[in-house]
Formats: C-alpha cells, structure tokens, sequence
C-alpha cells in the first residue's frame, strides 16, 4: 500500500478496536463544496480499517448516527461501504473515504460495521466517535 492509499500524518486521528478489528478516522472540512450562507456544510472522512486478528472478516454492512451542531440525529444503515462489501484479510487494511452533508458549521459522527468471520460468525465493529469542525465554528473555551 502506498502512503497516498494511508491516513495522513499529524492530522487527528480518532481510533477504537473490536474484537481485533482496529478502525481508524479523519475528518476535514471541504470548503469548495460547503455554502455556509446557505447554512450547507460539507465534510470528508477517510477510515483505515484494520484486521489484527488471524482470520479473515467481512465487512457487511454499515450504521451511522450522524449529530448536528444543535442535536438533530440523522440515522443511515446500509450495504458496505462505498459500493464495497471488502474482505480483509489478517494483518491487512482497507481505507476508503466518503463524506456527509450538515446544516449545521459542526457536528459528529459515530456508529458501527456489521463484519462476518470465515466461520460464518458476525460481530459489530465500533466507529469511534468523531469531530465534524469547520472554520465557521466558533469556540468557547471555559
């Protein structure tokens, strides 16, 4: 895998292990599609998914629960991930990167992949928890 295909250095990274399956999570504000006038912000996470167990799983399905700034809850389930129902191998990754539309200048995002095991066992894997934030953000500091 080439650095290109990976996460990016010095950007936070938010993490969580399952049942030895190691999900990694970045978030950035896409600016060039975000019209914060029109209160539409737009963001891309990318997600490094690690199998550090010996046998290989499948990624089924995923579940999302998607927070605005002022708690509005967007729930979405489905198939895969983009497009992708992906088998991973022990000791390999798959990273792919997608996005999500907000009303709101921040939010956050959290959920869960339905994986299946070789043995035909299925688990949920934790998304951690993570920060959508935008320049358009203020911040109070107590």
């Amino acid at each position: 895998m080439d650095s290109d295909d990976d996460l990016i250095d010095g950007v936070l990274t938010f993490e969580a292990e399952t049942a030895g399956v190691h999900v990694a999570v970045q978030s950035y504000f896409l600016s060039e599609q975000s019209e914060p006038a029109e209160s539409q912000y737009v963001w891309a996470y990318r997600i490094k998914i690690t199998n550090k167990g010996d046998t290989p799983v499948k990624l089924l399905n995923r579940h999302w629960i998607i927070t605005d700034g002022v708690g509005g809850i967007h729930e979405v389930q489905g198939e895969g991930v983009v497009g992708e129902q992906p088998l991973i191998g022990p000791g390999d990754s798959f990273i792919y990167t997608s996005g999500t539309p907000l009303s709101t200048a921040t939010g956050f995002m959290r959920g869960s992949y339905e994986m299946r095991r070789a043995d035909g066992q299925t688990f949920d894997v934790e998304i951690p928890a993570f920060s959508l934030d935008s320049p358009h953000t203020s911040l109070d500091i107590n």
